[in-house]
């Protein structure tokens, strides 16, 4: 009997080493990893510029609270505000996802004085108590958590985001730049630009949860940057450590920070930040957002060639793949027949696809040979 809390339902391979888009188990079986552990492998696994990083600074020094200097958290905040095409914003580290958006609700609420949150149908936030009322999964929110105001909406409905923001008392719009575990529908150019306006009109906090489609993985730094639009807030963490815990929001220069506004223990921490720094130097020196754009060109030709694929969603490299059946026995096939890890989505036909950025057509050729083949024994 296992000592762990069993809220995992747990495949039965057990990974010991991984490279690139590479996973090897305990009995040295090799399999394709196109699913990268939710989207968080980025650089692609054990990547030697990263290997060094953390290595090398865990031998150094790996952990010293917030309350000295710590240029290395410096480095990174230069690094990642220039390359993803915000250099006046500012950031501040935390450790996960949930915690990314956690803060982000938490000061969206200190700047205006409001509390009440607009969410969109089938969003995915996080586990902690504000992003998690604003997940639109019932069975996940305790009692303890949905206290929180928090309106759900249709995605791209104009009239009724207009009307609920007019109202006055919104906080803040907290949105996906591509919905992850809701199944891959994003917002139109159109209604992203009209949620920046009435957050703009309505005194409202404009929050872009970019932590599984940020960091180069829809083919552009962050997913909104294909609508053009500047949110108050972005929230990033996925992608951001390449496996290393770390996360973090993207502020606007129209919030004031102060002594004790946010804080915590473990985020920005040396090795993190040591982990972060080597994720965007690898996605600088390799060029892998080019990369994602034409590997996701590419393995969009060969899926036209797959009858049974009736629809792909997202861009770059944060794809699902529709059937007209539940995929949950063709991800059996693909992991224990073809040694292929894929994803899920609570859309129950779609096949989520979320390699590493560095993949290559000779993985994506993989792939596809295992698709078939599954699908033939289906």
């Amino acid at each position: 009997m296992s000592n762990l809390f069993n809220v995992y339902p747990i495949y039965n391979i057990t990974p010991v080493k991984a490279l690139g888009a590479k996973v090897w188990d305990d009995k040295k079986q090799e399999y394709l990893d196109f699913y990268g552990g939710h989207g968080v492998i980025s650089a692609g696994h054990s990547h030697p510029v990263y290997v060094k990083a953390v290595s090398e600074q865990v031998a150094k020094l790996g952990f010293y609270s917030n309350s000295i200097e710590n240029p290395l958290q410096e480095e990174l905040g230069k690094k990642l505000v220039s390359f993803s095409g915000y250099p006046d914003y500012s950031l501040f580290l935390c450790n996960s996802g949930a915690e990314a958006n956690e803060n982000a609700l938490k000061l969206a609420s200190f700047h205006n004085g409001k509390k009440k949150v607009v969410a969109f149908n089938k969003a995915f936030h996080g586990r902690t108590s504000a992003a998690v009322a604003a997940t639109d999964n019932p069975s996940i929110v305790a009692p303890i958590n949905a206290g929180h105001e928090v309106v759900f909406l249709p995605l791209n409905d104009e009239e009724a985001l207009k009307a609920e923001l007019a109202k006055g008392d919104v906080c803040c719009v907290i949105i996906e730049g591509i919905q992850g575990v809701g199944g891959l529908d994003e917002g139109t150019t159109l209604f992203f630009k009209a949620i920046e306006k009435a957050c703009n009109d309505n005194d409202a906090v404009l929050i872009l949860d970019e932590i599984q489609s940020g960091y180069g993985r829809s083919g552009k730094f962050f997913a909104h940057q294909h609508h053009n639009i500047k949110p108050d807030i972005i929230t990033i963490a996925k992608g951001m450590g390449n496996g290393f815990p770390i996360g973090g929001i993207l502020i606007s220069p129209k919030f004031k920070a102060s002594f004790g506004l946010l804080g915590t223990t473990f985020g920005g921490n040396h090795l993190a930040c040591a982990a972060a720094t080597a994720v965007l130097d690898v996605i600088e020196q390799e060029n892998l957002m080019e990369n994602v754009n034409a590997m996701s060109a590419y393995f969009k030709e060969q899926t036209a060639l797959i009858p049974q694929v009736k629809n792909i969603k997202g861009r770059g490299l944060m794809l699902g793949l529709e059937f007209d059946f539940e995929i949950n026995e063709l991800r059996k096939k693909l992991i224990y027949n073809e040694f292929i890890f894929t994803g899920s989505a609570s859309q129950k036909n779609l096949l989520r696809i979320l390699p590493p950025l560095s993949i290559n057509k000779e993985d994506i050729d993989r792939f596809f040979i295992g698709l078939k083949n599954a699908l033939k024994d289906l």
